[in-house]
């Protein structure tokens, strides 16, 4: 047995097979929902396994997930592990081009995807070389065009797919160089695919079977601990599971042997419900575009919700801010909050510090294998020198497709692979690193630096503003000045620049000060949670001219 995904999780199984393993709330209202034990959620991954393997589809070649969260998109995860089918997540939100770009960027020779989506598939494809095999769950809208769109590409029901493969395992033997690979979003650019060894992302995107404790020493330790212990914790990955984080929450539940809570849709109300009656002990977010709804829920229409079971609520890829974070620990007083910083490339660096803070920044006690280092030398930085977080060890093969973006992010140094990430930072006495932010969202201004998170953190902390993102706008005089994009609470009586200003003075240095407001209705995000830069720049370029 290696650190192979699925040889982890089919051990766990053994195990445990009777346990729950997974719980699926449909659309809000319904009261839809299906249960699966291990043992069940098992055979489901092998029967659509068995499909993919007796449809053509061939270790290492690329299969899309373009879903929704639901027992087909984990089902269907653990079937191409199994059959070491590479899967690649998909952005439900992409249309045409985007959608054409991916497909082919990944060298996708299967598509399992929901039926919603079908006309988007239908225009994609006809432009699309090598997709030979669709999946179509739940039957298209009246109307919709119909998958095949080619008649040599037919599309199999879900349903039928899985009634066709085989319950029982007998797949071939799996290794723990099996690929994951997980494409990040693209809001600044074209999405791009990291390709993880499975041993690597066990280690660093699972923290090695405990996140929180000792990494197990051999592959067997992990059933091991699983039947040890006993259950009574219940992951809550609300994001959606095509992005990194929540999957990768799904599987440290399912390391663990315990139950794991997903949702088709983020809706704040059904959240709340779910936490009451599975009695959710741990929930991961993404920042305040997820945290804050929960908090105006509580606040209002789900008053009096029993969230006593929760342990932690866990955000990554963007922040919980200071202001939106202390509003949900006084209506969930024993809950502990946690700020994650990691990313599709380096999986777990490290959680915030207690004083991070609009003051003090974004500040990040991380493991032992991440270090500040100068982008040009990759040897560490000074104390108060910015450099740019890298992390060593279990680090991806690269950028799938892209050897020259590979070349830049990924290097050897000391016989030891290092991954080199986006976001700049400083190192203390300490060893606290403080995040600034993504060098390729730094404002120049006036030849000093600003990063939009640290302006955002100030602004979110203004009482009648409810969201925002910072971008940089061309400046005659100063190069670029720094624009803020923002949303207002509801009922909130409008503010000027001036009173913008007075705010953030009491947080920030005078040349972080934005010089620019504009009232949006709603701020765009991905569906996670994560910022879209590239719109709020527009945004502030069409507000200036």
């Amino acid at each position: 047995m290696e650190y192979n995904l699925a040889d982890l999780f089919e051990s766990v199984v053994d195990a445990v097979p009777d346990r729950e393993a997974l719980v699926y709330v449909d659309h809000p209202g319904t009261g839809a929902e299906r249960r699966l034990t291990y043992a069940e959620l098992d055979a489901a991954a092998n029967r659509i396994g068995h499909h993919l393997i007796d449809s053509g589809i061939r270790p290492g070649e690329h299969l899309g997930l373009h879903l929704y969260n639901g027992v087909e998109y984990v089902q269907t995860v653990l079937g191409c592990l199994k059959a070491r089918i590479v899967p690649v997540n998909v952005n439900y939100r992409y249309v045409e081009e985007e959608l054409v770009y991916l497909y082919q960027d990944a060298d996708l020779v299967a598509l399992v995807f929901d039926a919603e989506f079908t006309d988007r598939v239908a225009a994609a494809l006809p432009r699309v070389d090598g997709l030979r095999h669709l999946v179509r769950k739940g039957d298209p809208a009246p109307g919709a065009a119909d998958a095949p769109v080619r008649a040599s590409v037919p599309a199999v029901a879900f349903a039928d797919a899985e009634a066709a493969g085989s319950p029982e395992r007998g797949f071939p033997a799996r290794s723990g160089d099996d690929q994951f690979i997980i494409y990040t979003g693209g809001t600044t650019g074209m999405p791009k695919g990291v390709m993880w060894r499975q041993e690597d992302l066990f280690f660093s995107g699972l923290g090695g079977g405990a996140p929180t404790g000792e990494p197990v020493q051999k592959p067997e330790e992990l059933a091991e601990r699983v039947a040890a212990g006993g259950d009574g914790i219940t992951f809550f990955p609300t994001a959606p599971l095509m992005h990194g984080t929540s999957t990768l929450t799904a599987f440290i539940g399912f390391n663990f042997g315990q139950r794991v809570v997903i949702h088709r849709k983020y809706v704040p109300e059904e959240v709340l419900r779910t936490i009451e009656k599975e009695k959710v002990t741990s929930m991961s977010l993404v920042g305040d575009a997820m945290l804050r709804p929960l908090v105006d829920a509580l606040s209002g229409p789900m008053k009096g919700t029993d969230c006593s079971s929760m342990f932690s609520v866990s955000s990554s890829g963007a922040i919980m801010s200071d202001t939106v974070r202390r509003q949900f620990q006084e209506l969930v007083p024993n809950v502990l909050l946690l700020n994650n910083f990691g990313s599709s490339e380096s999986g777990f660096n490290g959680t915030a510090t207690e004083d991070s803070g609009p003051e003090r920044g974004f500040r990040i006690r991380v493991n032992s294998r991440t270090q500040v280092v100068d982008p040009a030398t990759h040897e560490p930085v000074a104390v108060g020198e910015v450099g740019r977080v890298a992390q060593c060890g279990h680090v991806p093969l690269g950028y799938y497709n892209d050897p020259g973006k590979t070349a830049e992010t990924f290097f050897e140094k000391d016989g030891e692979r290092w991954v080199l990430l986006g976001d700049m930072a400083t190192v203390d006495e300490e060893g606290v690193v403080t995040v600034l932010g993504r060098g390729s969202q730094c404002i120049n201004t006036g030849g000093e630096k600003v990063y939009p998170e640290e302006v955002e953190q100030a602004l979110k902390s203004h009482p009648d503003v409810y969201d925002a993102l910072v971008a940089g706008v061309p400046d005659a005089r100063w190069g670029n000045h720094v624009a803020a994009v923002v949303q207002l609470r509801t009922g909130a009586v409008r503010p000027s620049l001036a009173d913008i200003q007075t705010h953030c003075r009491s947080h920030l240095a005078g040349y972080k000060i934005p010089r620019q407001l504009v009232i949006t209705e709603s701020i765009r995000r991905s569906p996670s949670g994560k910022a879209d830069y590239r719109w709020a720049r527009e945004v502030a370029v069409a507000a200036d001219g």
